[in-house]
Parts: structure tokens; C-alpha cells; sequence
């Protein structure tokens, strides 16, 4: 059962906050949420949804799903974050609405595979395209073994760079407040003139006219039959618009640090999440406005906005995009090393990880031994090459938690009615109503369409309960 003591409730709090430095306005919040948010994904993914659905009118739909169902989450988050402004975020979240257990599972698969696999596969990422600069950076050149036992150049620059912006993040908020800001003006700044020079320079007539005058009918030449079929391809496919959307809600682990948290949350969500979604729209458009959904569906290692950038700079376009991508998964793998050690510090201060990640540096403020501890897991991950499996998992478990988190929202409005809510969702209760069934309704599709993946990311989040009893026998002892 849920704390519903308002007096329990504020104790909890200041013990959680304790320590932290009120230092990021409305501009560090926003650029939280949306460096978080843009990572390799919108660069890549829409070559993988036009596959899986096969039509123009339908590749647009997933992403314009996505982003509204992206956007309710982040309003709906905003009422919680602007009412329970604590360090962890959605993992407090939980914790006040349902109990500690489905707080910690949440936790659990944060620091397990969540954070930390995104954290190697962004990394790794960012390895991947300095490669393209200096070709030494492979997967296939070993320094040290072979094969799963081996270590790889592409690998060693993953984990170095994973450990620098660790370090940078022990130096204080500010410090990587500012790292954050600076790498994502920068890759809104190549999105935005992707978007522009796209459409400037790089529109074809004739290819708008072949894309969009048959919008609405699938590669084979049938038309979209708006059934089962048409709603379930569109389900299972806007796993990759919605993920690509992820980490929008990492701005509330930090909410401890955020100054007038009641006012500049919610805002931030609003703000970062609107852009973001209105930029990746923007480039989708341009996709389709300078090449064909056949060139879409087959652009070589899917990277669509490579073969976009090709048609007006040549052979350079590779050497472009890939430093665009560098800038963007730097910035990206920055926010989340920064906002991921929150949780784990606050878990810690509950009794429910590590006593020592619920310390922090006494001169800088920073949660030291929890960032280290993220990064150890997250460099673990690197090395074992398994981080994209693990993702895979739980991209089911991703979803539930955002569902579980706005029926918190619910279930708050009922056990605490005079909660002081300085933000209300909005269209509450119908919008985020609306959201629960929609991602419900993927949940179902993804068990359907993808069990493989689906079953184990409830696994793992499962194997989360006997950790959680183990937790509570140790602290209790405490």
C-alpha cells in the first residue's frame, strides 16, 4: 500500500534532497530533456519502420503517433514532477503511488539494463562514427583476445569516453549542466539545418510527388486496409519513434537540483519534448521530400539522413552526418550519466541499494559513489557486447513503467486530494486516460508480434522482486 500520510510524505522528501544544490534553471531542465532525448536514433530509424510497414502514409502515422503519445506522457509527468519535486523522479514516483516494491522495480531495471545498457549502446555508438574519422576505431580490431573474450579499439574509446563524462559529472551539476547545454544547442542546431537545407536544397518534385500522391498504399501496390492488420503494423512498429523519443523523462531524477521546480518541470517537459518532436517530424518530412520510400527502406546500414545529406554534399555527406551524430550521442550520453545516478542515490537513501550511492561529494554535491557505480555496470556492459540484446528486452518494461507511472497519477488524485498540485495534467482525466489504452494496446501488440523480446523484459523486471525482498531483510537488519 502506498504512503498516504502527507507528514510521512515531506519527512521522506527533505531526507531524499538533503544535500542538493538548487542550481539548473528552465534552460538547463530543457536542455536536459531534449539532449537526453536526441541520440542516433532519428538519424537511422525510419529506414527500420518504412520495412516493417511498408507505406509512406503509414511511416508518418507511427511517427506522429509517437510524438503525441510522447508529448501526454511528458504533460501528464509534469503534474507529478511539479507536486513530488525529489531527487529520482519517477522512481519516487511509484514509490508514492503503488509502494516501495513497484518504485524499486522500476530502479531495478533502471540501473540493471535501462540507463546503463543505454549508456554502452551510445557509447558504443559514438565509437562507431569516430571510426569513420579514423578508421583505427573498429569492432573488428582486437587490442586484447578475441571474440566475446576480446576487447576492440571501438570498445576501448566507448568505455573512455563513458568514464571521462563520469568524471565530469562528479565535478557538480553545474559543470555538467553546462557540457549538456552546449552539446544540445549544437545537435538541435545540425537537426534543425538537416530539416532546412533538406528541404531547400535537396527537395525533388518529382519524388514528393511518387511519395505522396500514394501515401496511403503499401510497396506492393494494395491499398492500406484499415483493419486489424493496418493497427497492429503501426503498433509493433512505433517501438522505434517512441525509443528514439526515450529518456525525455530523465529531467525528474534531477528535480531535486531544478530551482522552482513547480513551475520550470512541467515546462521543460512541455518545452524540450514539443521541440524535439516537432524537429523529428521536420526530418522525416525532408526524408521523404528528397528520396524515394524505396531508397528510404533500403539506405545502406539504414542511415537515411546520410543518404539525404548525400544528395547535396556528395561524398562528404558520410564524414557530415557522422560527426553530427558524434555531437549528438556525446551530449546524449551525458544527460543520462548525469540524471541516472539520482535514482540509485535515492533508492540508496530508502535502503533499497547500495549505502554508499546514497552519499554525496561534500564540496561538489554530486553523488560520487552512485555515478561510479553506474559507470562500473555500464563499462560491464560495454565489454560483454550484450547491451543491445539486453535493450531489446526491455523495451516492453520501458513502456509499462510509463504506463504504470500516469496510473499514478490516478490513484495520487484519489489517496491524496489535497496535494498541493501546482501543474494539472492536461485533458486530465480523459488525455492521459488516452495514453494508458494506446500504450496498453502496444504492450499487447508487442507480446503478440515480438514475444522473444517482450516475455524476457518482464523476466528481468521480475527478477527484480526477490532483489527487493533481499533489500528489505538487509535493512531491516540495519
Amino acid at each position: 500500500m502506498a504512503t498516504t500520510d502527507p507528514a510521512i510524505t515531506t519527512a521522506t522528501s527533505k531526507s531524499n534532497n538533503a544535500g542538493f544544490v538548487k542550481a539548473l534553471g528552465l534552460t538547463d531542465a530543457t536542455t536536459l530533456v531534449m539532449g537526453s532525448m536526441i541520440g542516433s536514433g532519428i538519424f537511422i530509424v525510419s529506414a527500420d519502420v518504412g520495412r516493417q510497414v511498408q507505406s509512406v502514409g503509414l511511416l508518418l502515422a507511427c511517427w506522429i503517433l509517437g510524438a503525441l503519445l510522447t508529448i501526454v506522457a511528458a504533460l501528464s509527468y509534469g503534474e507529478l514532477a511539479a507536486a513530488i519535486p525529489d531527487a529520482g523522479g519517477q522512481y519516487v514516483y511509484l514509490r508514492e503511488a503503488f509502494g516501495r516494491l513497484w518504485g524499486f522495480l522500476y530502479g531495478w531495471t533502471l540501473f540493471v539494463v535501462i540507463q546503463t545498457g543505454t549508456i554502452a549502446a551510445v557509447g558504443v555508438a559514438f565509437a562507431k562514427y569516430t571510426g569513420v574519422f579514423f578508421p583505427v576505431i573498429s569492432a573488428s580490431n582486437y587490442l586484447i583476445g578475441s571474440g566475446k573474450l576480446g576487447i576492440t579499439t571501438q570498445q576501448l574509446l566507448a568505455i573512455a569516453v563513458i568514464v571521462f563524462l563520469t568524471a565530469v559529472n562528479t565535478r557538480g551539476i553545474r559543470t555538467g549542466a553546462l557540457v549538456q547545454n552546449v552539446f544540445t544547442f549544437a545537435k538541435v542546431a545540425s537537426l534543425l539545418g538537416l530539416a532546412v537545407l533538406g528541404y531547400l536544397l535537396g527537395r525533388n518534385p518529382q519524388v514528393i510527388t511518387a511519395n505522396f500522391s500514394h501515401m496511403w498504399t503499401y510497396t506492393s501496390g494494395a491499398p492500406v486496409d484499415w483493419g486489424w492488420a493496418a493497427i497492429a503494423l503501426v503498433g509493433t512498429a512505433m517501438v522505434g519513434p517512441l525509443f528514439s523519443s526515450d529518456s525525455w523523462n530523465n529531467v525528474t531524477f534531477a528535480a531535486a537540483e531544478v530551482r522552482n521546480p513547480q513551475r520550470n518541470l512541467p515546462l521543460a517537459l512541455g518545452l524540450g519534448v514539443g521541440i524535439v518532436s516537432l524537429l523529428y517530424l521536420a526530418c522525416n518530412f525532408v526524408y521523404l521530400s528528397v528520396l524515394n520510400f524505396s531508397q528510404i527502406i533500403t539506405a545502406p546500414e539504414d542511415r537515411v539522413a546520410t543518404a539525404v545529406v548525400s544528395v547535396m554534399a556528395g561524398p562528404a555527406a558520410t564524414k557530415i552526418m557522422a560527426a553530427a551524430i558524434m555531437v549528438s550521442t556525446f551530449g546524449c550520453l551525458n544527460g543520462i550519466i548525469l540524471s541516472g545516478a539520482r535514482v540509485y542515490l535515492t533508492m540508496a537513501r530508502d535502503k533499497l541499494f547500495f549505502a554508499k550511492a546514497g552519499e554525496l561529494d561534500p564540496k561538489t554535491h554530486a553523488p560520487v559513489p552512485a555515478l561510479a557505480m553506474q559507470c562500473a555496470w555500464a563499462v560491464l556492459l560495454t565489454l560483454s557486447g550484450q547491451y543491445n540484446d539486453l535493450l531489446d528486452y526491455v523495451i516492453f518494461a520501458v513502456l509499462l513503467f510509463y504506463i504504470l507511472t500516469i496510473a499514478g497519477l490516478f490513484r495520487l488524485r484519489q489517496t491524496r486530494p489535497n496535494m498541493a498540485r501546482p501543474y494539472k495534467a492536461i485533458g486530465y482525466p480523459v488525455v492521459p486516460a488516452l495514453y494508458i489504452l494506446m500504450a496498453l494496446l502496444i504492450e499487447v501488440l508487442l507480446l503478440i508480434n515480438k514475444p522473444q523480446f517482450t516475455v524476457r523484459g518482464l523476466i528481468l523486471v521480475l527478477l527484480g522482486v526477490p532483489v527487493y525482498f533481499l533489500w528489505q531483510r538487509k535493512g531491516a537488519r540495519a
